[in-house]
């Protein structure tokens, strides 16, 4: 036999059988320049002279982590929609005289065609992109553009030993198959017979009781610490609930409407509910990867969308005034010399100061248990959820940073919370009771204790002894990790930025030189730092919602052409037994309508019950702004509903196309 004869032949399959392999091939590609660019970003020394280098370098770290394992499980996906319609082929090359050691050589040459097609393109397209993407990340830092063309060796050699083994692991899977099956199995794979699904109620009840749960969990959970830790529990719990009900529930759902005799027995009903209970097994997994591919995608850009909208009122709420000086030393006579020598500085500068804000503070972590702050050193992780920060300031200090003239009796306090309300009338701390005396609508910027993750408990005492007394006894049982009763500087300046960073610089230096411990924040350089943490998440963010897209587009494509090809002889048979070719058509117009658009409907279920949650866990982000969150969750799923239809539309034409073809014949 021609030594050329099998690579022949597996061109010309693939050629033959372009409309299938084009999707796969150009995903393959794509994915592949994903995967080069991420990890190419990751290893760039260009990031290193940018803020925030640390946090974006793992950031594109995690990325590659990602879309590796995406890679993976979805290409395995993808080739199995491929490997279905092509063994019909093969079992007909199996019964003309091929055995299967002359298969195994045929798949051989198919997949390395594919390697190396879409490895060289996707590399390409990868490396050409590569710089714009940089450009494009460097832009959304602030960061300096360096001069020249960035090209890693080490990001070239990982992408070529990840998918190369992705597919061999292809190649062996479809070996598998073909040595497993016979050749009868194989010439009527694509279009065997199914019988008509059981209902599985246990199944089904078991995937509403997942769903529920995590829908609980995301709904009712109020500390944003507690939401990081349990937004894992709750998303494995939906994902299992989504492939129960999809494989189970909505079979079960069929039938029900099946037994309903008024509503089933009608032409559209009848015919629409028998095709839908049959399409439910075979597409239920399809269908509910497409509706996970989607909810990620809707979560993923709009919190990061969320966070490179709102980056002002991040920066507001974290550092509520531009500069801020935090004295931090045993002698509070010592932490108001930093303050003094503070303000020296800024006459020796010519920084003038607006909006001065100055108070004396104390601050540590308490559990609540109903109205009682109990004070310890160690902290349950099922105490999260009552884990609280107490700040305490006099207030006669309080009154000269809000001007105004509120008065206390012993006893007494003011309270703000900044994030769940306290609702008790009175509250204990240590061995003593204080009646609330007013719920304060805002409190003096503070902006390292308002991004605390815990939530917060701003109270003013009558005096400063108060505070002294509190300091003592807190001490006693943190001893080593005690707060120290600090002084908090903050104010605002008609400074221009390069000013405000060289004053920054030269507090620092009187600091060292005068042995204060204190410390200065500038909004100046934490803008910078939170566009270098909030920019990588939105660059992977958008990265990683074009690759779910693109794997939404091609399991949809491929689910219409499989389908177009289990229906064609359906539809012929239905205009022989008296149909008319409108009824058939409005009968699987609305079978398939409701199939594809089930996943899209769940996802926006999925979306709005999982709202509660990644607003906290945005909090833990400084991100309050629930409202922004909301519109940028709705247009997001506005825009991917529209997205949605036309990605429907254009691979419907495609199934309409392969049914027309029967019909004509």
């Amino acid at each position: 036999m021609n030594k050329l004869f099998y690579p022949r032949l597996a061109a010309s399959g693939l050629k033959k059988n372009r409309r299938l392999y084009i999707p796969y091939l150009l995903t393959c590609i794509f994915t592949v320049a994903m995967f080069y660019i991420v990890k190419s970003l990751s290893l760039n020394p260009g990031l290193s002279d940018m803020v925030g280098d640390t946090t974006m370098t793992f950031t594109m770290k995690f990325g590659c982590v990602v879309i590796g394992l995406f890679a993976l499980i979805f290409l395995f996906y993808t080739n199995s929609f491929l490997m279905k319609q092509r063994k019909k082929e093969f079992g007909l090359f199996h019964i003309l005289g091929m055995e299967k050691h002359h298969l195994y050589r045929l798949i051989a040459w198919e997949n390395l065609y594919v390697a190396i097609f879409t490895l060289t393109a996707g590399l390409l397209f990868g490396i050409a992109l590569d710089k714009a993407m940089f450009l494009l990340v460097s832009r959304m830092i602030g960061g300096e553009i360096p001069l020249g063309f960035f090209l890693s060796p080490r990001a070239v050699v990982e992408t070529m030993v990840l998918f190369l083994g992705i597919y061999t692991l292809i190649f062996l899977n479809a070996l598998r198959q073909i040595k497993t099956a016979n050749p009868i199995e194989l010439l009527h794979a694509g279009n065997m017979g199914e019988k008509e699904p059981k209902a599985k109620w246990l199944m089904a009840i078991l995937g509403l009781l997942c769903t529920g749960t995590g829908y609980y969990l995301a709904i009712t959970t109020e500390n944003p610490v507690t939401s990081l830790f349990l937004v894992f529990v709750a998303v494995i719990l939906v994902v299992i609930g989504t492939y129960l009900l999809f494989t189970a529930g909505s079979i079960a759902l069929l039938k029900i409407l099946k037994s309903h005799k008024g509503y089933y027995y009608k032409t559209r009903h009848f015919i629409s509910v028998s095709g839908m209970i049959y399409r439910m097994k075979q597409n239920a997994v399809g269908l509910a990867n497409i509706c996970i591919l989607s909810t990620g995608v809707l979560l993923m850009v709009a919190c990061t969308t969320s966070l490179m909208v709102g980056m002002e009122d991040i920066i507001r709420s974290r550092y509520p005034n531009q500069l801020a000086l935090y004295a931090d030393d045993e002698n509070l006579e010592t932490a108001g010399e930093a303050v003094e020598a503070v303000k020296q500085l800024q006459k020796e500068s010519d920084i003038e100061a607006t909006q001065e804000m100055e108070y004396r503070y104390l601050a540590f972590g308490a559990i609540l248990q109903e109205d009682t702050f109990l004070v310890t050193r160690e902290i349950k992780l099922t105490e999260m959820d009552s884990a609280q920060s107490l700040m305490f300031v006099p207030l006669e200090d309080y009154n000269k940073a809000m001007g105004e003239n509120k008065t206390l009796k012993p006893g007494e306090v003011l309270l703000y919370s900044n994030r769940t309300e306290y609702k008790h009338p009175r509250m204990k701390i240590f061995d003593r009771n204080y009646v609330i005396k007013e719920r304060l609508k805002s409190f003096p910027g503070n902006g390292i204790i308002a991004a605390n993750i815990a939530n917060t408990q701003f109270i003013v005492m009558p005096k400063m002894e108060d505070i002294q007394e509190l300091y003592e006894k807190q001490k006693e049982i943190l001893t080593d990790i005690a707060g120290n009763i600090r002084i908090y500087y903050g104010f605002d300046t008609n400074a221009k930025e390069k000013e405000q960073e060289e004053f920054q610089k030269a507090v620092y230096n009187l600091m060292a030189e005068n042995g204060y411990y204190a410390t200065m924040e500038s909004s100046v350089n934490a803008r910078q730092s939170f566009m270098g943490i909030y920019g990588g998440l939105f660059f992977i963010g958008i990265f990683l919602g074009l690759l779910f897209v693109m794997a939404t587009v091609l399991i949809i494509y491929y689910k219409q052409i499989s389908e177009g090809y289990d229906d064609k002889e359906r539809f012929a048979i239905m205009q022989k037994v008296g149909m008319s070719r409108e009824e058939v058509k409005a009968s699987i117009r609305s079978q398939v309508v409701t199939v594809f658009f089930l996943p899209l409907i769940t996802a926006g279920i999925h979306v709005a019950a999982a709202f509660p949650m990644f607003n906290k866990i945005l909090i833990l982000m400084n991100m309050e702004n629930t409202e922004m969150y909301a519109v940028c969750t709705g247009i997001c799923f506005l825009v991917f509903a529209v997205m949605y239809v036309v990605i429907y539309s254009v691979t419907a034409r495609t199934y309409y196309r392969i049914v027309s073809v029967a019909k004509s014949r």
